[in-house]
């Protein structure tokens, strides 16, 4: 079994590995091997009785935790097994804190060390009460703007005469009068008197990052940007304006609205609202967009190409926008950029933890050499597709016969292209199967 999520392997025990029964410690819990190597296998531990007695003592005293230390045996050769059940309080190795993200150690420093600090107290960042804020930070134009979407969602009970502390009471957005930090970010005047980098970046590239054409910069709560930032894009930078209210609709040729809806959204809702601005990026051939922030803990890039669940950095946040009808709350956004991007036949988008944060790319081109290559296409079939694209089609034959190869392996590579949803078979079999680009 490879290391993953709760298990690491390590072949001998030294003293800088609680840095990794902290990290498991901090997130779920796990399970270090102390005598086996990188793919599991046991390598024997000669020195297993004095570390059956140390290391219980090691972790209490270092770590002030508990932690079961095991000791097994197969065919002459000895391992130890450390079960480190996760803490409710945060715990530290001399002051630095760790934790377990996929199959790799994380020390914390900044705004991911406060983020967690208060997550184990129990308290989101956007929960927590601004002390230097009062109602009249409040922009009401937001407020009613976002109380018409609300009604549209249905999502959000009707409140007749009823007085804006009382509304951001009821959306648990202040407490005893006090404003929470989401009030600020959703609805402040001027959330930039509180909070840095309350900014969208838009930037228009050629083809590279140092070919800057232009750039906009848009600040404000996020209602505000939810209103704006779509508009600049739609006047400044696509050259085809798209609608984002009607998700459904697929623009040919550009990218698809719900992919750029769901983007602008995962980005406002899901950041790290103490990092840098939220950045925009178009090129000729893509569309990114950055915000600050890694994955929530317990999810992976793996798990955001398949359903899974909702875990909101900001819960608060997440929850008005979800009855204002902004956002769901099963966690499919990510999902819609995808199943968006492959109902408009364009390549599946590109989501990376990137420099802190969030990267993803939308590729306006399906058969550019990046997205193909990207798509884990070999040079044989990304010469196959182009060919496919000046020629119509391609059988199974002709494919031998450009590339000498043998039918087997002509079979393998379009049958790969298949699966990646490039080409589709017409109807034909064997060595006369006649591909054309999927529409």
């Amino acid at each position: 079994m490879p290391e993953h999520q709760n298990i690491e392997y390590k072949q001998s025990w030294h003293d800088d590995y609680l840095k990794w029964v902290v990290g498991f410690a901090n997130s779920q819990g796990g399970t270090i091997y102390i005598g086996k190597d990188d793919h599991g296998n046991i390598t024997d531990v000669p020195d297993y009785k004095k570390l059956m007695e140390d290391l219980p003592n090691k972790v209490r005293d270092v770590l002030g935790i508990i932690v079961d230390v095991n000791l097994h045996e197969n065919e002459g050769r000895h391992y130890l097994e450390i079960v480190t059940p996760p803490y409710a309080v945060p715990i530290s190795l001399r002051g630095v804190y760790y934790i377990r993200s996929g199959s790799t150690k994380q020390e914390l420093k900044g705004n991911a060390l406060m983020e967690f600090l208060l997550r184990k107290t129990g308290k989101p960042w956007d929960g927590i009460i601004e002390p230097s804020a009062t109602i009249n930070d409040i922009d009401t134009n937001a407020v009613n703007y976002y109380l018409n979407a609300s009604e549209k969602s249905g999502r959000l009970p009707v409140f007749e005469d009823i007085s804006l502390p009382e509304l951001l009471e009821k959306l648990r957005l202040s407490e005893e009068g006090k404003l929470k930090r989401a009030a600020i970010i959703l609805f402040g005047k001027d959330p930039g008197k509180f909070y840095p980098n309350m900014i969208v970046k838009m930037g228009r590239f050629g083809i590279s990052d140092d070919d800057l054409k232009f750039q906009e910069t848009i600040e404000g709560n996020l209602i505000h940007l939810l209103q704006e930032v779509p508009g600049i894009l739609n006047r400044k930078f696509f050259t085809k304006a798209v609608s984002f209210e009607g998700l459904s609709r697929i623009e040919k040729g550009e990218y698809p609205v719900a992919a750029l809806r769901e983007m602008l959204l995962n980005a406002l809702v899901h950041r790290d609202y103490m990092g840098s601005a939220i950045q925009i990026r178009m090129y000729d051939n893509r569309f990114c967009s950055w915000n600050e922030g890694l994955l929530p803990q317990g999810l992976s890039l793996e798990s955001l190409k398949r359903q899974h669940p909702s875990r909101p950095r900001n819960p608060l946040i997440a929850d008005v926008c979800f009855k204002g009808g902004y956002i769901d709350a099963w966690g499919r956004g990510t999902l819609k950029i995808i199943n968006s991007c492959r109902d408009a036949g364009l390549p599946d988008p590109e989501i990376i933890e990137q420099d802190g944060g969030i990267l993803v790319t939308l590729f306006k081109e399906r058969f550019n050499e990046t997205a193909l290559k990207k798509m884990g296409l070999n040079e044989r079939q990304m010469k196959a597709v182009q060919y496919i694209s000046e020629h119509g089609s391609i059988t199974n034959t002709l494919y031998q016969h450009i590339f000498t190869v043998s039918k087997a392996t002509a079979t393998r590579d379009l049958q790969y292209l298949e699966h990646k949803r490039l080409i589709i078979n017409k109807g034909t079999k064997g060595s006369s199967s006649k591909y054309e680009l999927k529409g």
